[in-house]
């Protein structure tokens, strides 16, 4: 019978290689660390610079201004872009703009009568049409720009689409993350003829 003890006692003290075995064990993580702190770091990025051209386009929409050669609605679409530096594509972001009379309807739904006493509004029930578009809404807000004095709801929605598939199955979003960025401001009291 063999004696496999100093053979056993030899690998089982044997340090050599342990630093390559750590190395691949631990390489992994540390690449998943940081490209999950890259993937963070940029949509963060791209969400303070949603806030600040979403701000930014409704500082310039509440003046009621209308440069020659361009709508209201193109320029703050412009704004926002000029704002968020080329990280946002701005054919997948979506600007809206809801008004209302004041800020206490912000998101409030259209005033029906409750035939039924549901607490909810069915098909049939009167109701009165706040935005004109001859359809009972959740949101009363009325698409635009807004008059003078009106409270303008901007809101900037958009998909960020993951640089690296890594991070799907944590995140759980196929692929993208949704940002939004929205502020609620009052038009000035500008002429109706535009400034």
């Amino acid at each position: 019978m063999l004696d496999n003890g100093p053979m056993k006692r030899f690998f089982w003290h044997c340090r050599r290689g342990v630093t390559a075995v750590e190395f691949a064990l631990t390489t992994p993580m540390i690449f998943v660390a940081m490209v999950g702190l890259f993937e963070i770091a940029m949509i963060l990025s791209a969400s303070v610079l949603m806030e600040g051209g979403v701000r930014e386009a409704a500082r310039f929409g509440i003046t009621g201004s209308v440069p020659a050669g361009t709508s209201r609605e193109q320029m703050i679409r412009q704004i926002v872009a000029d704002n968020t530096m080329g990280l946002i594509d701005m054919a997948n972001l979506q600007v809206t703009t809801l008004v209302y009379k004041s800020f206490d309807q912000i998101g409030q739904p259209e005033p029906f009568t409750d035939t039924n006493a549901n607490g909810q509004f069915d098909d049939g029930e009167p109701f009165t049409d706040v935005n004109g578009n001859g359809q009972w809404d959740a949101d009363m807000g009325a698409a635009g720009a807004g008059g003078p004095g009106d409270v303008v709801v901007y809101t900037l929605t958009y998909n960020w689409p993951l640089m690296t598939p890594l991070l799907n199955d944590l995140i759980g979003h196929a692929g993208t993350i949704p940002l939004r960025a929205s502020i609620a401001v009052r038009n000035e009291p500008y002429p109706t003829g535009g400034g």
